[in-house]
């Protein structure tokens, strides 16, 4: 995740931000040790002591942070109450964690062409890149721009397939630190 967001955020969060853990693509089990940490965080408080300016894209914030502790179902609560192309994203990706690959895909659709998928797709291209033999990679490397319906299938093949399952699980976590970085600069 880019260091500056991290700062701009209530310090008892470093330790969910700073972790190393990858997760996986199907739903996970929760972290428990951030659990009353996450249910103690306001979209009010996310940013404090500064002010947040849009309530809805730090609503849909702390929708990610419940995401990265695997707590999909209080992610997925959160964020089918925020009516934005955000909230539709965060969405997307636990219905793609669940998995119900083809209601990700809706939810994708809804989403539209967001701001994230132009670094995203370059991004996943160098993880491909930086991971030649793994059996996805030549499919993320293709030109073109993201395509968040073609990623969901790639998960769908590689929750199948153990081998192909690291790579797409890095493109996941940059997909993650990208819009959960997106949301807190607009929160």
């Amino acid at each position: 995740m880019e260091p500056q967001i991290g700062t701009k955020l209530q310090p008892a969060l470093t330790p969910l931000l700073a972790s190393d853990h990858l997760s996986p693509l199907g739903p996970g089990t929760p972290r428990s040790e951030f659990e009353q940490t996450l249910r103690a965080i306001t979209p009010q408080g996310l940013l404090a002591p500064r002010p947040v300016r849009d309530a809805r894209m730090a609503s849909a914030a702390i929708a990610g942070l419940w995401l990265r502790a695997d707590f999909i179902d209080r992610a997925h609560e959160i964020s089918q109450e925020i009516e934005t192309a955000e909230g539709s994203y965060w969405h997307a990706i636990v219905h793609r964690r669940e998995p119900d690959f083809d209601n990700a895909k809706y939810w994708f659709r809804r989403v539209g062409n967001h701001p994230v998928y132009a670094t995203l797709a370059p991004d996943a291209k160098r993880l491909a890149a930086e991971n030649p033999t793994d059996p996805f990679a030549k499919e993320l490397n293709r030109p073109g721009d993201w395509d968040p319906c073609g990623f969901v299938d790639l998960c769908r093949r590689a929750s199948k397939n153990s081998v192909g399952d690291k790579l797409c699980r890095l493109v996941q976590q940059r997909e993650w630190e990208l819009l959960f970085a997106h949301c807190v600069e607009q929160a």
